[in-house]
C-alpha cells in the first residue's frame, strides 16, 4: 500500500475511533486527527524477555540465543525461538477456524481498529473464572454510549499485574487454567449486532478470549472468523482510554501465518486521555 494510503486509512480509523460513544470521545473529528506529534502512541505489549514471558501450557518453549556480538563479529544479533502466540500477540481468522485468512490473508487495515476498552477488573479480582455478560457491556454503555461496528473490543481484567508470576496462568492442581474471558454468548451478541462486525475483534490482557477452564475455546471459535482478530496479553491497559482510541497491530507476517508476536499501539488522538 502506498504510503499516502495508509495515511489516508490511518486518519480514517482514528477519526472513526474518536466518534466512540458520542459526546463521550472527545477530540477533533475528521482526517486531522492523525497529527505526528500530537497524536499518542503507547505500547499494548509486555517487553518479549523470557524470563518473564508466561508460555501457554503445551506450546513451545520462548528463547532467545545470543549468535553475535560486537566483540566477535562487529554486530549484535540474537536468535529468537517462540511459538507465534507468545507473549503479547495478534491472532488471525485462520488460528482456531479451517480455511478462514491467516495472517498473509489479511489486510493492513484488518489490524488497524478502532477500540473501546471495558474495566471489569474488581469482578475478576473476586472471580478467576469471571465471564463477561451482555449486561456488563449494556451497563459500559449506558455510561459511554453505544459500541459502534466493526470495534475492537477490549476486556480489562487485570491479569496483567500478575503477568511473569505463576499467578498468571493461575493453574490449579490438576492443570487447568482459571483466567476471566469473554462469554460465549456475549461475544455471538457483539457478532449479531455488528459491535464487532465482519473485521472488528476482542482484546484481552490474559492468554485469550476463552475462560481458562472452557477446553472448548468456545470464545476463540467465534471471534476468529472471517477478518475478526483477537488481541491477546495485553499491557499497559491503565494508559489506554475507555473510548476514542484505536489499536494498530505489528508483528512479523508469516506465510501462512496463525498471528504474530507483536508491538500493539494504542494509537490515542489529541484531546483523549487515557
Amino acid at each position: 500500500m502506498q504510503r499516502r494510503h495508509l495515511l489516508a486509512a490511518a486518519g480514517g480509523a482514528v477519526a472513526g475511533a474518536t466518534g466512540l460513544a458520542g459526546t463521550a470521545a472527545a477530540g477533533p473529528a475528521g482526517g486531522e486527527t492523525l497529527q505526528p506529534g500530537r497524536t499518542r502512541l503507547i505500547s499494548l505489549s509486555h517487553v518479549n524477555d523470557p524470563a518473564t514471558t508466561n508460555v501457554y501450557p503445551g506450546d513451545p518453549p520462548f528463547e532467545l540465543e545470543v549468535i553475535a556480538t560486537i566483540e566477535n563479529e562487529g554486530y549484535y544479533l540474537q536468535y529468537v525461538r517462540e511459538g507465534e502466540a507468545t507473549g503479547t500477540h495478534w491472532g488471525a481468522p485462520g488460528h482456531f477456524n479451517a480455511g478462514e485468512p491467516l495472517a498473509d490473508d489479511l489486510d493492513p487495515n484488518d489490524l488497524f481498529l478502532p477500540a473501546v476498552k471495558i474495566d471489569v477488573r474488581d469482578k475478576c479480582a473476586r472471580n478467576a473464572d469471571y465471564a463477561l455478560t451482555i449486561d456488563d457491556v449494556r451497563q459500559w454503555e449506558r455510561r459511554h454510549g453505544r459500541i459502534p461496528d466493526e470495534s475492537m473490543i477490549i476486556m480489562w481484567t487485570g491479569w496483567e499485574y500478575k503477568w511473569g508470576t505463576p499467578a498468571f496462568p493461575n493453574l490449579d492442581a490438576g492443570g487447568v487454567l482459571h483466567q476471566p474471558g469473554f462469554a460465549p454468548e456475549t461475544v455471538q451478541w457483539f457478532i449479531d449486532t455488528g459491535r464487532i462486525g465482519r473485521n472488528g475483534g476482542t482484546g484481552i490482557d490474559t492468554f485469550g478470549p476463552d475462560l481458562g477452564t472452557d477446553p472448548q475455546f468456545r470464545a476463540s471459535l467465534l471471534v476468529y472468523r472471517r477478518h475478526r482478530i483477537s488481541l491477546e496479553i495485553l499491557a499497559n491497559l491503565a494508559q489506554f482510554p475507555a473510548t476514542g482510541a484505536a489499536v494498530l497491530c505489528g508483528g512479523m507476517i508469516n506465510a501462512r501465518g496463525s498471528g504474530s508476536t507483536a508491538l500493539v499501539y494504542g494509537v490515542i488522538p489529541p484531546g483523549v486521555r487515557g
